[in-house]
């Protein structure tokens, strides 16, 4: 495929210092169009030179690089995040979509995932074994960022925490190019961080995570058309005030497109998605959504039984690469109120986000882990999300998400999760002040020259 995106220009760095046994690419060069393109097409991604890495030394190589001359330096996997500042001709971009190790111990329900694992192929490698990970909605999203970043899991989160509390050990290239396996007991200052801190402390090559006894879920979405958004969400809001923490869901304003590949009674159409993962056997599963399923006659009940290996069934997130404007937060609460807010928002006539997600918190989310991390705000109620997919006016896009969370101002906590940290915010919006302070001092001793700032930088001289 063409690169589309206007040229790069001269790259600072020469062909002639770059490591000859690395792949290497300047722009210009065959593969590097395709080693920078990103699944959110918005992002601006065209540094002087990419490392393609294949293994831990690569990435070794890439810092070593980068702190020769004290250039920025990032790492890609997928391209889902949006960068807070572009990655340009002075940065080193390493990807590490070569690294796809995924290895189980069935017995200590454990894998070990390299860097650039995407979800969709860790689910299916640890289902083999009759085990499921904390993972994400959508299979395309690298596994190591998302947890990184804290990780809700929108399958068995309520039931088990974040992603980032059941992580057991970090292999980790820190900026002075050491690679470094990092635990609670030989450095936790920096356990702590890696884990809610995301790209900050170095560039993380494999983790090893906890896996879970779970097979099948009983789930699927509810869909409602839009006249019957208010119904059905004031439902959704009183039902989740009773549910266990076995029941893991969040509800969906969505404007869907009129294309081929949607079921016929959902092109075109301004829909009410409710999401819903319950680990208790189908019939307890089917009792607890009872509730939602007299609210409105849905459009489709896409509800079952099925296999944990068929688990983005749930949210069926876009799988094509597009252009995506986003924003987040978290509130303290669900009201009457809120409802009537996120309707005006879905329906307003001008920029209305394409979806306007609530995701339920509480439950596992809410409570420390046994090894304390950089996660912060875990009191609050549900997480909001809205993106908008194409936004041809991102002016215009920006200001009507800004719009829509200051008419959400009255329910938000003021902070977000970095998980749903869109590049407008920052990074202050993300952290307890005493935890902010904690990483501070971390980046200020692992990595003073602010190598790694290609992110929600959290500044070593902050």
């Amino acid at each position: 495929m063409r690169d589309q995106r206007p040229p790069t220009g001269p790259s600072p760095f020469d062909r002639k210092e770059l490591p000859a046994d690395l792949r290497a690419l300047l722009p210009g060069d065959d593969g590097y169009a395709d080693e920078t393109r990103t699944y959110n097409l918005r992002a601006d991604v065209r540094p002087g030179v990419v490392i393609a890495a294949a293994s831990a030394g690569d990435v070794q190589a890439a810092v070593r690089l980068a702190a020769a001359r004290n250039a920025p330096i990032a790492a890609m996997a997928t391209g889902h995040a949006v960068q807070p500042v572009p990655i340009g001709p002075d940065a080193v971009l390493v990807t590490t979509r070569a690294m796809r190790g995924v290895t189980v111990d069935a017995e200590a329900r454990t894998a070990w995932i390299e860097a650039g694992v995407l979800w969709g192929q860790a689910v299916a490698e640890i289902t083999k074994f009759g085990l499921a990970p904390l993972n994400g909605a959508s299979p395309s999203v690298g596994a190591i960022g998302f947890v990184l970043a804290g990780g809700h899991s929108p399958t068995l989160g309520r039931a088990h925490g974040y992603a980032a509390d059941h992580v057991h050990r970090i292999q980790v290239v820190t900026a002075d190019g050491e690679l470094r396996t990092v635990t609670a007991a030989n450095d936790p200052e920096l356990f702590f961080g890696l884990r809610g801190g995301k790209g900050n402390f170095g560039i993380v090559t494999a983790v090893e995570i906890a896996l879970f006894p779970v097979t099948t879920l009983y789930g699927g979405s509810l869909i409602f058309p839009a006249a019957s958004a208010r119904t059905v969400l004031n439902a959704y809001r009183a039902w989740t005030e009773t549910v266990p923490e076995t029941m893991s869901s969040s509800a969906a304003l969505l404007r869907l497109p009129d294309l081929p590949f949607l079921p016929e009674p959902l092109r075109g159409r301004q829909v009410v998605s409710i999401r819903l993962s319950c680990t208790d056997p189908a019939p307890a599963g089917a009792a607890l959504i009872e509730p939602l399923r007299a609210a409105a006659a849905p459009l489709m009940d896409l509800v079952r039984e099925m296999p944990y290996a068929d688990c983005a069934s749930i949210h069926s997130d876009p799988l094509d690469p597009a252009p995506v404007q986003e924003r987040g937060g978290l509130l303290r609460e669900l009201t009457a109120e809120t409802v009537d807010a996120l309707i005006a928002i879905a329906e307003a006539p001008a920029a209305a986000p394409d979806l306007v997600e609530i995701r339920h918190l509480g439950g596992a989310f809410a409570r420390e882990p046994l090894v304390p991390n950089a996660i912060s705000y875990r009191d609050a109620a549900f997480t909001i999300f809205m993106a908008t997919i194409g936004a041809p006016d991102p002016a215009q896009t920006h200001a009507a998400q800004s719009a829509a969370m200051e008419l959400l101002r009255p329910w938000c906590t003021g902070y977000t999760l970095l998980s749903f940290m869109a590049d407008v915010d920052a990074v202050e919006q993300g952290y307890r002040p005493e935890v902010l302070r904690r990483l501070v001092a971390l980046k200020r001793r692992v990595a003073p020259a602010n190598l790694f700032r290609l992110n929600h930088n959290i500044r070593p001289d902050a």
